[in-house]
């Protein structure tokens, strides 16, 4: 007896596609490994970051013709209130709507407190946690005329614990679980979502950087600056990949984590289990 097989395009067709995806930080790293997920998927997207013109305009090129989709680029700078209003504004004029948002930009400073400089502290809290709350406050309007919003925060296993001499980082990552949380339970009627995403230590350029400077610093080799430096406390003994967190933002931005909201999802080979 043949059974008639069911067209198989349906198995094939791409779970975001008609939406739209802007990530803030997705110029290099974690940011741009979650764009490069989410136009996979069939979204066009806004990338917003720091570098030269022709190397942002390269990789644009390159989003758009390996993904067949949409691929602008947001100058906007994360700790001006106004240039994010813009960034904003200028996605829904563009595409008219915003239907993923992806708070990523982050930087860095180590410190003791009493050393912590001010300047750095303010700048680590603007862009780390400020800028998410423009831009959540600016795109949920979109989102509710479209009747549909997935909001994903990039925080840390920062935001759930706390390590010496990242004050503000930590503060600031704290601070994010924390506006994911409200801002779900203010969306939690409607088709939004808010999560954050909280990545042990993940493998990027930058870190690639740290591995060397490590190495000679204590004089040990590569793979000790891995194991029993960067990675002492995270179990797996190995790095979370951009890939990892792409596929689990792709994840959280579809129809099928319509119930998933307000958590804070650790991503770190078990550091949080200690």
């Amino acid at each position: 007896m043949n059974i008639p097989l069911k067209p198989q395009a349906s198995q094939t067709a791409r779970t975001l596609a008609g939406k739209v995806a802007l990530v803030t930080g997705s110029t290099s790293g974690i940011g741009l490994g979650i764009i490069r997920a989410l136009a996979a998927e069939g979204a066009d997207v806004v990338l917003n970051g720091l570098g030269g013109a022709a190397e942002i305009g390269k990789v644009r090129e390159q989003i758009a013709a390996e993904f067949s989709v949409k691929a602008s680029f947001s100058p906007a700078d994360m700790t001006r209130p106004n240039s994010i209003a813009e960034m904003i504004a200028a996605t829904v004029a563009q595409s008219g709507r915003l239907d993923i948002l992806v708070n990523n930009a982050g930087i860095q400073h180590v410190a003791p407190l009493e050393a912590f400089p001010v300047e750095k502290w303010d700048q680590i809290l603007a862009i780390n946690l400020s800028s998410a709350f423009h831009t959540t406050r600016l795109a949920l309007p979109a989102m509710r005329r479209n009747g549909f919003g997935r909001i994903i925060n990039v925080s840390s296993t920062h935001g759930l614990i706390a390590s010496p001499f990242k004050a503000a980082y930590v503060a600031a990552k704290h601070g994010i679980v924390g506006l994911t949380k409200v801002t779900a339970l203010e969306t939690a009627e409607e088709a939004i979502t808010c999560n954050a995403i909280c990545p042990g230590y993940v493998y990027t350029p930058l870190v690639e950087a740290q591995i060397d400077g490590q190495a000679k610093a204590h004089g040990i080799s590569r793979d000790q600056v891995i194991r029993d430096v960067l990675l002492a406390q995270q179990p797996n003994k190995r790095f979370t990949t951009v890939e990892e967190l792409g596929a689990l933002t792709v994840f959280l931005s579809t129809e099928a984590a319509g119930s998933i909201t307000g958590i804070a999802l650790p991503v770190d080979g078990g550091w949080t289990a200690h």
